[in-house]
């Protein structure tokens, strides 16, 4: 390459830089100088062709079909692949020490999931009984009453109801509420790994990276209390394989939990007429006031 081929792709990326500086909003231009930035210097860097280019745009149409509005986000899919979904929630998410903390919102949330009583069973489809109960309390450890926490995982088969259309309505899902001493109860299954979904060009992306599309057991967890910070989160299954590969890079010591065998009743599971025996997992959720 000559000197005055640099200039000349010096002097592209300089104009499409320069393209937004009348930008009337101070962040829009702010992040979109920064991406022609970095990506005129990521095309320069890999010396990108028109073949491969062609192949990008490519991928990224394909991405955009495959995302359906309702289930299925193939681009938050393929941002957690990338692990940029965990850099923002982590650049966002920046807590007190005792908080407890965040991971991937992740592509498989359905807003409008049934109201659930304390200890109400969600599961619809077969499992391994569980109990998963615990408290919500603040910083310091004052509990909090009334918190709701939206709950989802997968059924046994790895998929998510909506994106399994054989499941019922509402299978593995909830809407949970805190009593007034924090306390809260969630009848469930066990929850089990799964891979994400690969008949996509996110799948292609993986399988052409020689990378596993597995994600560790699960159970998602939004807590929202008026006048905290909304808390997104898993609680993991803490003897699961791949804790230390999951696909999306989610996975956090601290939101590690155990289920251990119940052979007999604890207190709540007698009061909820549970059958013996089932498992248990317990955690304490920590919100920080906004």
């Amino acid at each position: 390459m000559t000197d005055q081929d640099r200039i000349f792709e010096s002097l592209i990326s300089e104009k499409a830089v320069n393209s937004f500086n009348d930008a009337p909003n101070a962040r829009y231009k702010q992040i979109m100088q920064s991406l022609v930035r970095h990506l005129h210097a990521f095309v320069s860097d890999v010396e990108l062709t028109e073949q491969e280019w062609f192949e990008g745009i490519g991928f990224l149409t394909d991405t955009g079909h495959k995302c359906d509005g309702l289930v299925r986000q193939e681009f938050i899919l393929l941002s957690d692949t990338l692990g940029v979904s965990m850099l923002v929630d982590a650049i966002n998410h920046r807590h007190s020490a005792n908080a407890t903390e965040t991971t991937v919102f992740g592509p498989f949330y359905i807003e409008g999931m049934p109201e659930r009583e304390f200890g109400e069973n969600m599961a619809f489809t077969p499992g391994e009984p569980a109990l998963v109960r615990g408290r919500v309390v603040d910083t310091r450890g004052n509990p909090l009453g009334g918190a709701v926490l939206d709950v989802w995982q997968t059924a046994e088969n790895g998929m998510y109801s909506g994106q399994d259309s054989a499941q019922p309505f509402g299978n593995l899902r909830g809407r949970y509420r805190t009593n007034a001493d924090g306390y809260f109860a969630i009848r469930t299954i066990v929850p089990v790994c799964y891979p994400i979904p690969t008949d996509g060009p996110v799948g292609r992306m993986l399988e052409a990276a020689n990378r596993h599309p597995w994600r560790p057991a699960h159970l998602h967890f939004m807590i929202e209390v008026p006048g905290y910070r909304k808390l997104v989160t898993h609680l993991f299954n803490r003897d699961d394989p791949y804790l230390e590969s999951d696909a999306v890079f989610g996975v956090k010591q601290s939101l590690q939990v155990i289920y251990e065998d119940r052979l007999s009743h604890d207190d709540v599971s007698e009061q909820l007429d549970i059958q013996v025996p089932f498992k248990r997992a317990c955690y304490e959720f920590v919100m920080e006031a906004v």
